[in-house]
C-alpha cells in the first residue's frame, strides 16, 4: 500500500490575519493607555521568544531524565542568574540595604516556605509532565495550534479559581504559619547573592557535565 501525504494547508493567510489583528489591537490599546500597549509588544515578543526557544520548564526537568539533555534546564538556570541579580539590584535599591524591613515592602514575590510549597510542588510537578507542559508552555502550544493544550489551560483556569478561593483556609491552616526565609536578613546582601549564583553556576556545570556524558554513552 501507498500512503498519500496529505498537502500541508498554506498557513501565510492565518498569519496574516493575525498580524493584522495584533496591529489592530496595539493601536486600540495605544489611544486608550499607554502602559497597555506595552504591555502588548512586550506579551508578543515573550510568545516569539518562548515558541522559537522551545522553552518551557516541564522540558527542563523532563529531558535530562527521559533523552539525557539539558539544554532548556542550563537555558532556565541562566535566567535564574540574570533575574538573581537583577531582582537583587532592585531590592537593595529599594530598601538601601535594610533587610530588617518588613517583607511585604521589599519587592517581589517573598513568601512562606513550608510543607504546602513541597506538596504544591509535587502535585504541580505531576500534573505539568501529564499535561505535557507547564503555563508558559502551554500557552505557548495553544499559539501553535495544539488542540490539547486547550484542556491543560481548562485546567488552569479550574485550578487557580478554586485555590483563589480557598486560599484563605488552607493559609490559616499551614501557609501563615510558615516562615519566610529571606537570606539577606541572614547573611547580607553580597554574601546571599555570591552564594546563590555560585550554587546556579555549579548547576550549570553539572548539567553540562550530565550531558556530555549521555552524549559519550549514546555514540
Amino acid at each position: 500500500r501507498q500512503l498519500k501525504n496529505k498537502r500541508k494547508k498554506n498557513q501565510v493567510i492565518y498569519g496574516g490575519i493575525l498580524i493584522f489583528l495584533g496591529i489592530i489591537i496595539y493601536i486600540l490599546f495605544l489611544k486608550n493607555n499607554f502602559v497597555y500597549s506595552a504591555i502588548w509588544i512586550v506579551g508578543l515578543l515573550i510568545g516569539f521568544t518562548l515558541q522559537k526557544s522551545r522553552f518551557c520548564f516541564t522540558a527542563s526537568f523532563r529531558d535530562p531524565v527521559m533523552v539525557g539533555s539539558t539544554s532548556v534546564l542550563k537555558a532556565v538556570i541562566i535566567a535564574f542568574i540574570i533575574s538573581t541579580i537583577g531582582f537583587a539590584v532592585i531590592q537593595y535599591n529599594a530598601i538601601g540595604g535594610n533587610t530588617s524591613i518588613a517583607y511585604e515592602n521589599i519587592p517581589g514575590q517573598i513568601a512562606p516556605v513550608g510543607i504546602h510549597t513541597a506538596i504544591g510542588a509535587i502535585l504541580f510537578g505531576i500534573g505539568m509532565v501529564i499535561a505535557g507542559g507547564c503555563a508558559s508552555g502551554t500557552l505557548m502550544r495553544i499559539g501553535e495550534g495544539f488542540t490539547l493544550q486547550m484542556v491543560v489551560l481548562g485546567g488552569f483556569i479550574i485550578g487557580t479559581v478554586l485555590g483563589g478561593h480557598h486560599f484563605e483556609f488552607w493559609d490559616k491552616l499551614c501557609i501563615s504559619k510558615s516562615k519566610a526565609i529571606y537570606l539577606p536578613k541572614y547573611l547580607g546582601f553580597p554574601l546571599a547573592i555570591t552564594i546563590q549564583i555560585v550554587a546556579l553556576c555549579i548547576l550549570y556545570y553539572v548539567a553540562d557535565l550530565y550531558q556530555k556524558k549521555n552524549n559519550m554513552m549514546s555514540m
